[in-house]
């Protein structure tokens, strides 16, 4: 395991403070503020903490409601809103400043048999195939504001592998594209068989890319070529089917509508034997700049 990964690990390993309650600190992010994936994934580890351990994350519902402050730590406050026969609900607070800053409804099920269909697996090449970020980032550093982004970025994504199938956003600036995209991502070292652990590294990953179908459509580069500012504002998550964050995950991302001042993400999760994990929708502030 690398060090990255054994850090984001020591930071979803939240401290618990008080019966419901639990403190989390933060890591540099390639902006000054708190990465949504980040806090989103501690608020899943405080829900998870309080539920029993054969009952799985099957779906959270959350809102980013301020932006949080990398040097301050974060409390997490757990409710737990029901505990039913077959299905476990918490509601998590996440307060800085004393101020909440994020929200999250998380539900829980013990394991039962069921109908099955799923949606089928798009093509994509193999992960294997495709350049590493430390390959394809220095390739468009003449595309950002500030060159010292690749490194942030590299140091930021240094836990997960997260590999471009095609050219992100900031690699096709004026060329609007199908409002379309897909990375291939695993961490960056083996993981315990603990699945709250999987589904918290699928939680924090989410929301590094989502969004990028947005911007395709209009041929922005995104926040680090200064042509859009934009900030997470709600993001949902199914988890269907057992999956492991350390093995390959297919992230096929689209944009069916940007209107407002907002656009909106829509994704499916696929191992790579073609079984859909996940599926996630996430609206963000993307507005141009005057």
């Amino acid at each position: 395991m690398n060090k990255a990964l054994d850090a984001l690990l020591d930071l979803l390993d939240l401290e618990q403070i008080e019966e419901d309650i639990f403190r989390g600190v933060s890591r540099s992010a390639i902006v000054p503020r708190v990465f949504g994936g980040q806090v989103a994934a501690q608020a899943l580890v405080a829900a998870g903490r309080t539920v029993p351990g054969e009952r799985l994350a099957h779906s959270l519902h959350a809102y980013f409601l301020r932006a949080g402050d990398p040097g301050a730590p974060i409390v997490y406050t757990v409710d737990r809103i029901r505990d039913g026969r077959s299905f476990t609900t918490r509601r998590v607070v996440a307060v800085q400043h004393g101020q909440p800053i994020f929200h999250l409804s998380a539900s829980f099920q013990t394991y039962e048999e069921g109908l099955e269909h799923q949606a089928d697996m798009p093509p994509a090449p193999a992960p294997e195939t495709l350049p590493t970020a430390a390959q394809m980032l220095p390739r468009y550093a003449d595309h950002f504001l500030d060159p010292g982004v690749v490194d942030r970025m590299l140091e930021a994504r240094a836990a997960v592998d997260l590999r471009y199938v095609d050219a992100p956003p900031y690699g096709s600036v004026g060329e609007p594209r199908e409002p379309r995209s897909q990375v291939w991502f695993r961490t960056n070292g083996k993981l315990a068989d603990d699945p709250l652990l999987h589904v918290c590294l699928a939680t924090y990953v989410s929301d590094m890319t989502l969004l990028d179908s947005v911007l395709l459509a209009h041929g922005r580069g995104g926040w680090a070529t200064g042509d859009v500012v934009g900030a997470s504002l709600d993001h949902a998550m199914w988890f269907h089917r057992p999956f492991r964050a350390d093995e390959w995950l297919l992230y096929d991302q689209e944009s069916p509508s940007a209107s407002g001042g907002r656009g909106l993400g829509q994704a499916r999760i696929y191992t790579q034997d073609g079984r859909l994990a996940i599926s996630v929708i996430q609206e963000g502030v993307v507005r141009v700049p005057r």
